[in-house]
Protein backbone atom coordinates (compact mmCIF):
# COMPACT_ATOMS: atom_id res chain seq x y z
CA UNK A 1 0.00 0.00 0.00
CA UNK A 2 1.15 3.65 -0.96
CA UNK A 3 2.20 5.72 2.60
CA UNK A 4 -0.19 8.28 3.20
CA UNK A 5 0.74 11.84 3.49
CA UNK A 6 -0.62 12.27 7.20
CA UNK A 7 -0.50 9.92 9.98
CA UNK A 8 -3.14 11.25 12.37
CA UNK A 9 -2.57 9.87 16.05
CA UNK A 10 -4.82 9.93 18.72
CA UNK A 11 -3.71 8.41 22.25
CA UNK A 12 -7.33 7.08 24.46
CA UNK A 13 -8.59 6.09 27.58
CA UNK A 14 -11.73 5.62 28.62
CA UNK A 15 -13.54 8.21 26.57
CA UNK A 16 -15.53 7.03 24.60
CA UNK A 17 -18.53 9.09 24.77
CA UNK A 18 -15.60 11.84 23.23
CA UNK A 19 -14.17 9.62 21.10
CA UNK A 20 -16.04 9.65 18.03
CA UNK A 21 -16.48 13.41 17.84
CA UNK A 22 -12.50 13.73 17.41
CA UNK A 23 -12.45 10.66 15.05
CA UNK A 24 -15.22 12.36 12.51
CA UNK A 25 -13.71 16.26 12.70
CA UNK A 26 -10.46 14.29 11.28
CA UNK A 27 -12.90 12.56 8.71
CA UNK A 28 -14.16 15.63 7.81
CA UNK A 29 -10.97 17.36 6.46
CA UNK A 30 -10.49 18.70 2.78
CA UNK A 31 -7.19 16.56 2.77
CA UNK A 32 -8.24 12.84 2.44
CA UNK A 33 -4.86 11.28 2.38
CA UNK A 34 -4.72 10.46 5.69
CA UNK A 35 -4.54 7.26 8.24
CA UNK A 36 -5.87 7.26 11.77
CA UNK A 37 -4.23 5.11 14.83
CA UNK A 38 -6.25 5.27 17.45
CA UNK A 39 -3.58 4.34 20.47
CA UNK A 40 -5.61 2.62 23.33
CA UNK A 41 -3.84 2.84 26.24
CA UNK A 42 -5.41 -0.33 28.36
CA UNK A 43 -8.68 1.41 28.66
CA UNK A 44 -11.51 -0.80 30.63
CA UNK A 45 -14.15 0.53 28.84
CA UNK A 46 -15.51 -0.24 25.05
CA UNK A 47 -12.54 1.72 23.58
CA UNK A 48 -11.72 -0.72 21.05
CA UNK A 49 -15.14 -1.61 19.99
CA UNK A 50 -15.78 2.24 19.31
CA UNK A 51 -12.66 2.57 17.43
CA UNK A 52 -13.74 -0.80 15.19
CA UNK A 53 -16.87 0.50 14.26
CA UNK A 54 -15.08 3.17 12.55
CA UNK A 55 -12.43 0.93 10.99
CA UNK A 56 -15.04 -0.87 10.08
CA UNK A 57 -16.67 2.32 8.06
CA UNK A 58 -13.61 3.70 7.07
CA UNK A 59 -10.69 1.55 6.16
CA UNK A 60 -8.28 4.19 6.91
CA UNK A 61 -8.97 3.85 10.92
CA UNK A 62 -7.21 1.29 13.00
CA UNK A 63 -6.87 0.63 16.65
CA UNK A 64 -3.70 -0.14 18.08
CA UNK A 65 -4.05 -1.21 21.88
CA UNK A 66 -1.13 -1.63 24.34
CA UNK A 67 -1.17 -2.36 28.01
CA UNK A 68 -1.50 0.15 30.30
CA UNK A 69 0.60 2.99 30.39
CA UNK A 70 -0.95 5.96 31.20
CA UNK A 71 1.70 8.53 29.84
CA UNK A 72 1.49 9.96 26.90
CA UNK A 73 5.28 9.40 25.61
CA UNK A 74 4.58 6.10 25.94
CA UNK A 75 1.19 6.31 24.30
CA UNK A 76 2.53 8.60 21.31
CA UNK A 77 6.06 6.67 20.60
CA UNK A 78 3.63 3.63 20.38
CA UNK A 79 1.81 4.94 17.17
CA UNK A 80 4.93 6.79 15.25
CA UNK A 81 6.53 3.44 15.81
CA UNK A 82 3.50 2.25 13.45
CA UNK A 83 3.22 4.93 11.50
CA UNK A 84 3.61 5.59 7.86
CA UNK A 85 3.06 9.38 6.68
CA UNK A 86 5.08 12.05 5.78
CA UNK A 87 3.55 14.12 8.33
CA UNK A 88 2.19 13.64 12.08
CA UNK A 89 -1.22 15.23 13.44
CA UNK A 90 -1.61 15.07 16.57
CA UNK A 91 -5.31 14.93 17.87
CA UNK A 92 -6.97 14.12 21.64
CA UNK A 93 -10.08 11.91 22.64
CA UNK A 94 -11.87 14.42 24.00
CA UNK A 95 -10.70 17.64 21.83
CA UNK A 96 -11.79 18.16 18.30
CA UNK A 97 -10.63 19.93 15.11
CA UNK A 98 -12.65 22.98 13.96
CA UNK A 99 -11.64 24.31 10.53
CA UNK A 100 -11.90 21.47 8.16
CA UNK A 101 -8.70 22.86 6.53
CA UNK A 102 -6.66 22.48 8.55
CA UNK A 103 -4.64 19.41 7.47
CA UNK A 104 -4.85 20.40 3.87
CA UNK A 105 -3.08 24.19 5.38
CA UNK A 106 -0.46 22.38 7.70
CA UNK A 107 0.64 20.14 4.61
CA UNK A 108 0.79 22.52 2.19
CA UNK A 109 2.83 24.61 4.90
CA UNK A 110 5.27 21.87 5.18
CA UNK A 111 5.80 21.12 1.25
CA UNK A 112 6.62 24.65 0.89
CA UNK A 113 9.02 25.22 3.75
CA UNK A 114 11.56 22.87 4.11
CA UNK A 115 13.27 24.47 6.78
CA UNK A 116 10.63 23.92 9.36
CA UNK A 117 9.82 20.79 11.26
CA UNK A 118 6.49 21.65 12.27
CA UNK A 119 3.38 23.52 12.79
CA UNK A 120 0.52 24.30 14.76
CA UNK A 121 -2.55 27.16 15.33
CA UNK A 122 -5.17 27.97 17.86
CA UNK A 123 -7.44 26.87 20.03
CA UNK A 124 -10.64 27.39 21.40
CA UNK A 125 -11.08 26.53 24.98
CA UNK A 126 -14.43 25.03 26.14
CA UNK A 127 -15.64 23.08 29.16
CA UNK A 128 -16.45 19.84 29.62
CA UNK A 129 -20.11 20.48 27.93
CA UNK A 130 -18.55 21.88 25.00
CA UNK A 131 -19.09 25.45 25.74
CA UNK A 132 -16.75 28.26 24.51
CA UNK A 133 -14.60 29.78 27.38
CA UNK A 134 -12.06 31.27 25.63
CA UNK A 135 -9.69 31.70 22.54
CA UNK A 136 -6.02 31.44 22.57
CA UNK A 137 -3.79 31.79 19.56
CA UNK A 138 -0.22 31.06 20.44
CA UNK A 139 3.32 32.65 18.94
CA UNK A 140 3.08 32.82 15.15
CA UNK A 141 6.66 33.21 14.11
CA UNK A 142 10.03 30.81 14.76
CA UNK A 143 11.71 34.01 16.51
CA UNK A 144 8.34 34.45 18.90
CA UNK A 145 8.20 31.37 19.74
CA UNK A 146 12.00 30.51 20.43
CA UNK A 147 11.76 33.48 22.62
CA UNK A 148 8.51 31.56 24.97
CA UNK A 149 9.71 28.37 24.55
CA UNK A 150 11.33 28.11 28.11
CA UNK A 151 8.10 29.31 29.66
CA UNK A 152 5.37 27.19 28.60
CA UNK A 153 5.00 25.02 25.24
CA UNK A 154 4.68 27.14 22.41
CA UNK A 155 3.17 24.65 20.33
CA UNK A 156 -0.58 23.45 20.76
CA UNK A 157 0.12 19.86 20.91
CA UNK A 158 -3.67 18.95 19.68
CA UNK A 159 -3.54 21.55 16.91
CA UNK A 160 -0.02 20.93 15.34
CA UNK A 161 1.18 18.73 12.04
CA UNK A 162 5.27 18.00 11.96
CA UNK A 163 7.61 16.01 10.18
CA UNK A 164 8.33 12.19 11.32
CA UNK A 165 11.80 11.99 9.86
CA UNK A 166 12.62 15.08 12.53
CA UNK A 167 10.73 13.49 15.21
CA UNK A 168 12.73 10.50 14.83
CA UNK A 169 15.82 12.35 14.29
CA UNK A 170 15.43 13.79 17.44
CA UNK A 171 14.08 10.44 19.53
CA UNK A 172 10.98 11.22 19.55
CA UNK A 173 8.95 11.80 22.83
CA UNK A 174 11.42 11.29 26.08
CA UNK A 175 9.57 8.36 27.94
CA UNK A 176 10.95 9.69 31.02
CA UNK A 177 9.11 12.71 31.30
CA UNK A 178 5.78 12.05 33.72
CA UNK A 179 4.11 15.10 32.37
CA UNK A 180 4.92 18.01 29.65
CA UNK A 181 6.55 15.24 27.32
CA UNK A 182 4.79 17.15 24.64
CA UNK A 183 6.91 20.29 25.77
CA UNK A 184 10.24 18.72 25.92
CA UNK A 185 9.19 17.14 22.47
CA UNK A 186 8.72 20.75 20.89
CA UNK A 187 11.86 22.28 22.36
CA UNK A 188 13.78 19.08 20.83
CA UNK A 189 11.98 19.72 17.21
CA UNK A 190 12.94 23.91 17.81
CA UNK A 191 16.34 22.69 17.65
CA UNK A 192 15.92 20.56 14.50
CA UNK A 193 14.41 23.29 12.81
CA UNK A 194 12.19 26.13 12.45
CA UNK A 195 8.22 26.45 13.69
CA UNK A 196 5.64 28.12 12.92
CA UNK A 197 1.57 28.63 14.91
CA UNK A 198 -0.76 29.22 11.96
CA UNK A 199 -2.85 32.44 13.49
CA UNK A 200 -6.00 30.56 13.35
CA UNK A 201 -7.93 28.70 15.42
CA UNK A 202 -7.58 24.70 14.57
CA UNK A 203 -8.91 22.99 17.69
CA UNK A 204 -11.55 23.21 20.27
CA UNK A 205 -9.89 21.90 23.68
CA UNK A 206 -11.29 20.87 26.44
CA UNK A 207 -10.67 22.40 29.90
CA UNK A 208 -11.31 20.15 33.00
CA UNK A 209 -12.23 21.53 36.50
CA UNK A 210 -10.47 19.46 38.35
CA UNK A 211 -7.57 19.34 40.95
CA UNK A 212 -4.19 17.67 40.67
CA UNK A 213 -3.07 15.17 43.27
CA UNK A 214 0.04 16.18 44.92
CA UNK A 215 2.16 13.80 43.27
CA UNK A 216 1.05 15.25 40.19
CA UNK A 217 1.73 18.89 41.61
CA UNK A 218 5.12 17.16 42.14
CA UNK A 219 5.86 15.97 38.97
CA UNK A 220 5.11 19.49 37.50
CA UNK A 221 7.76 21.09 39.15
CA UNK A 222 10.08 18.60 38.72
CA UNK A 223 9.82 18.25 35.01
CA UNK A 224 9.11 22.00 34.19
CA UNK A 225 12.70 22.23 36.30
CA UNK A 226 14.39 19.49 33.93
CA UNK A 227 13.60 21.14 30.94
CA UNK A 228 14.43 24.38 32.64
CA UNK A 229 17.75 23.15 33.02
CA UNK A 230 17.81 20.88 29.51
CA UNK A 231 17.49 23.74 27.43
CA UNK A 232 18.92 26.74 29.47
CA UNK A 233 21.82 27.21 26.65
CA UNK A 234 19.78 26.68 23.55
CA UNK A 235 16.63 29.08 24.68
CA UNK A 236 16.85 32.30 25.69
CA UNK A 237 15.27 33.67 28.96
CA UNK A 238 16.57 31.32 31.54
CA UNK A 239 15.97 33.96 34.30
CA UNK A 240 12.52 34.61 33.70
CA UNK A 241 11.83 31.43 33.14
CA UNK A 242 13.60 30.40 36.70
CA UNK A 243 11.04 32.90 38.16
CA UNK A 244 7.92 31.56 36.75
CA UNK A 245 9.10 27.98 37.72
CA UNK A 246 9.63 29.60 41.30
CA UNK A 247 5.71 31.06 40.95
CA UNK A 248 4.52 27.92 40.52
CA UNK A 249 6.24 26.14 43.08
CA UNK A 250 5.18 28.40 45.61
CA UNK A 251 1.60 28.39 43.90
CA UNK A 252 1.76 24.48 44.36
CA UNK A 253 1.57 24.20 47.96
CA UNK A 254 -0.94 26.91 48.77
CA UNK A 255 -4.31 25.54 50.09
CA UNK A 256 -6.47 24.02 47.64
CA UNK A 257 -9.29 25.85 48.25
CA UNK A 258 -7.05 29.38 47.77
CA UNK A 259 -5.63 27.73 44.26
CA UNK A 260 -9.16 26.78 43.31
CA UNK A 261 -9.70 30.61 43.21
CA UNK A 262 -6.54 32.08 42.29
CA UNK A 263 -6.51 28.74 38.71
CA UNK A 264 -8.94 30.88 36.40
CA UNK A 265 -7.12 34.58 36.75
CA UNK A 266 -3.74 33.32 37.13
CA UNK A 267 -4.83 31.34 33.53
CA UNK A 268 -6.01 33.92 31.50
CA UNK A 269 -2.59 36.09 33.14
CA UNK A 270 -0.54 33.09 31.37
CA UNK A 271 -2.34 32.92 28.03
CA UNK A 272 -2.06 36.92 27.82
CA UNK A 273 1.52 36.47 28.38
CA UNK A 274 2.49 33.50 26.12
CA UNK A 275 -0.23 33.44 23.48
CA UNK A 276 0.15 35.73 20.12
Amino acid sequence: MASPKVTIIIATYNRTQYLGRAIESAQAQTLKDWEMIAVEDGSPDNTREVVAGYAARDPRVRCLSIPRAGRIAIVSNAALREARGEYIAILDDDDWWLDPKKLEKQAAFLNTHPDYVGCGGGIVTVNPEGKETGRVLKPETNERIRACALYANPMANLTTMFRRSAAEKVGRYDETMLQFADWDFWLKMGLEGKLYNFPEYFAAYRMWERGASFSKQREIRICTWRIIHRYRGTYPGFARAVAFAVSYSIYSCLPQGLKKVLNAPLSRLKKALFSN
